[in-house]
């Protein structure tokens, strides 16, 4: 038997003041995301922010409802507000963030595995990495180069070519 091993290309940050201006005002404005999210269900809100190549940001938050598959996270609202907002432009990052402060700051708020395929979807369409800043409470931060780093063996369009 063969063990696998996986490389993970993930920076760890002990501190949002420790990166760039662009990243930390990428996650301010995740956080602000968070705000506007509606989570009566969950109590749980979250924030995405998504910078796209023209410099210009989109939020979005977690929407949810009381049938539970109908709702939509922070990452996918943003994603999909970005492609029909600025189809063809690049996406160059994508920050999550929540309101919800119980994380002990041991990991951080990672995107779902919906969310992560739907990343990685636009990285192929658009042929190029997203970068992805994922926020533990409020201090420390991980970054994450693309969806391939959080999507290992990930499920993509050439499954399906015939």
């Amino acid at each position: 038997m063969k063990t696998l091993t996986l490389i993970t290309e993930i920076e760890e940050f002990d501190s949002v003041d420790q990166l760039p201006e662009k990243d930390k005002e990428l996650l301010l404005e995740a956080r602000e995301a968070a705000s506007k999210a509606y989570a009566p269900y969950s109590n749980f809100k979250v924030g995405a922010a998504i910078r796209m190549g023209n410099g210009k940001i989109v939020q979005g938050s977690n929407q949810e409802n009381s049938s539970y598959p109908v709702g939509c996270c922070a990452e996918r609202t943003a994603l999909f507000y970005a492609s029909s907002c600025f189809w063809g432009e690049k996406i160059c990052a994508i920050a999550i963030a929540s309101q919800t402060t119980n994380s002990d700051g041991t990991r951080p708020l990672s995107p779902c595995g919906m969310c992560r395929q739907a990343i990685l979807e636009y990285e192929i369409l658009q042929q190029a990495p997203i970068r992805i800043l994922m926020l533990s409470g409020s201090t420390k931060v991980w970054i994450a180069p693309s969806a391939v780093s959080l999507l290992p063996f990930q499920f993509d369009h050439q499954y399906l070519e015939q």
